[in-house]
């Protein structure tokens, strides 16, 4: 039993249907990555996963049970977790406070155990841990990147959705924070990741999908995809990875 499952999946904005049909599976332990241009599908497939747009029709099985319809607090809750696009981090709060947001979905936990867990955040993000009493908004952008990861991770959760985490960054913070993404599945949690940066994508990705216009057109490792001239020349960068 694959931890994530799409099923013929179906949405749409009004008439437009943003994403197409696509089935697509995510094991546990991996490193999966979506590529595609702007308008392909990507991130609207996370927002369907994490229950903030509503299928048309297909299903979605995480753990073998369905998740459509199911409220976006009660998906976290079952362990899906998801980083938007854009970091969204609250510049009023503190860094330290934006990464304990990410807890709230655990009401069992205590407030003071909460923080332990958000300053040990800082072992796996060493470059923010001196802003941890910082507010959000005097961070850099790869520096509030780093915090909505943090964010993330706090719900504990079975598979992390990442949403064009290098976008908008420097090249040298962008390997900063691929090297975090590998970090995070050595560690055991699932990733399933959105990037245009197909080079930084699959150089993390167990296997990846590609989509074009709300449909899958390609799947495979990284290799079998820049192997691939066509599609190498239209989604992924033109010239082929160099090892």
């Amino acid at each position: 039993m694959s931890l994530l499952e799409l099923k013929s999946l179906v949405v749409r904005y009004g008439e437009v249907e943003a994403v197409d049909g696509i089935s697509l599976v995510v094991e546990a332990g991996e490193v999966v990555t979506l590529l595609g241009s702007n308008g392909a599908g990507k991130s609207t497939t996370l927002r369907a996963i994490s229950g903030l747009a509503k299928p048309a029709s297909g299903d979605i099985l995480f753990e073998g049970q369905s998740i459509v319809g199911l409220r976006p607090e009660e998906i976290v809750r079952r362990g899906i977790a998801h980083v938007p696009e854009g970091r969204r981090v609250f510049p009023g709060l503190s860094v330290r406070e934006n990464i304990m947001l990410g807890a709230s979905n655990r009401r069992d936990v205590k407030t003071a155990a909460i923080r332990r867990e958000a300053d040990e955040m800082f072992d796996l993000f060493p470059d923010i841990r001196r802003f941890a009493d910082a507010l959000g908004w005097t961070l850099s952008g790869g520096q509030q990147q780093m915090v909505a990861v943090a964010r993330g991770l706090m719900a504990k959760p079975r598979i992390l959705l990442l949403d064009e985490p290098s976008l908008g960054l420097a090249p040298v913070i962008v390997q900063a924070v691929f090297a975090i993404i590998a970090e995070i599945r050595r560690r055991g949690t699932t990733v399933l990741l959105v990037e245009q940066n197909a080079r930084m994508g699959l150089s993390v990705a167990d296997r990846g999908y590609v989509l074009e216009t709300g449909r899958l057109v390609l799947a495979g490792t990284p290799e079998q995809l820049w192997s691939n001239e066509e599609i190498r020349a239209a989604y992924l960068g033109g010239r082929k990875a160099v090892a």
